[in-house]
């Protein structure tokens, strides 16, 4: 990666990785004296006991979704009470998508997905009825880096994965419950508070949104497509107008595709106003041999 600015505003802040490892150290020298399970600091660590209520625990984490629909599902509300769309409804249980929102005679279908670093992030489809298509990601942990799951999802795994199976995205969100509280604290609002938005018991900053490009980019026939605008993508724009974002929350993601070679390669190009702010250097595609 060639860094001139962060592909996101958000960072993981020294005091939240500073309380995380705290915790995470206290909560092991207590250990063996949680619960009644009768034995001496040596057969505990010897039992395996913690590690498997650990691997527990983050198994029964991966697997809650109640959270992440909670949070769209408010803001979805808000923007219908807003009249910003005509109606919206959760499709996940029998879709591989999650959310169908109506806007106007507009249909704009969004995928739900984690933290951006996981092999989840591969796994989408567009549906033939998607006027837009987008990712929307929400990370429940605290302690990812926010750097890091922008990068991994957008250069490692989106884009390989468009130009790889030829299906379009046209925008991410990266946006979630965490965002503004203290264990995640909003750079937005730091000398803005007032750019927070109330959205019944939330209260929430503008969301960061990302432009992706507006055709799939190909080696040979499509290496440098252009990427949408913001006033293009419907539902980002309402999102943009509604939860006061400026033009520092909107990034343009250039995907670049050349042959090098048997091989295919791609480049990403993160823009802000025109301007680029961070790109990666030629990735070979290898599953596209």
């Amino acid at each position: 990666m060639s860094a001139r600015e962060p592909v996101i505003l958000c960072e993981l802040s020294e005091e939240t990785e500073r309380l995380i490892n705290d915790y995470a150290e206290a909560l092991k020298a207590h250990a063996p004296r949680i619960g009644d399970h009768g034995m001496n600091d040596d057969e505990f660590w010897q039992s395996g006991l913690f590690r498997a209520a650990i691997e527990r625990l983050r198994g029964t984490q991966a697997a809650t979704t109640s959270e992440k629909r909670e949070f769209i599902e408010k803001v979805l509300d808000f923007l219908k009470q807003q009249g910003k769309i005509t109606d919206w409804k959760f499709s996940g249980s029998g879709e591989r998508h999650d959310y169908e929102v109506c806007i106007d005679d507009r249909i704009c279908v969004i995928e739900a997905k984690g933290c951006l670093d996981g092999n989840n992030t591969n796994i989408f489809q567009r549906p033939a009825n998607a006027d837009e298509f987008i990712i929307w990601s929400l990370c429940q942990n605290p302690g990812a880096d926010p750097r890091h799951n922008a990068w991994s999802g957008i250069h490692t795994r989106l884009s390989a994965e468009i130009i790889h199976r030829k299906e379009s995205v046209d925008g991410l969100i990266i946006w979630d419950m965490l965002c503004g509280t203290r264990g995640r604290i909003c750079p937005k609002l730091n000398n803005e508070p007032e750019r927070a938005t109330k959205t019944g018991s939330m209260k929430v900053p503008p969301p960061c949104l990302y432009l992706f490009p507006r055709t799939i980019p190909d080696a040979r026939n499509n290496p440098k497509p252009l990427c949408w605008k913001i006033d293009e993508v419907k539902f980002l724009k309402i999102l943009y107008d509604v939860f006061k974002c400026d033009d520092q929350d909107v990034v343009e993601i250039g995907i670049e595709a050349q042959m090098s070679g048997p091989d295919v390669k791609r480049r990403t190009i993160w823009k802000r106003n025109g301007t680029i702010v961070t790109e990666s250097k030629w990735t070979t595609l290898k599953r596209a041999r």
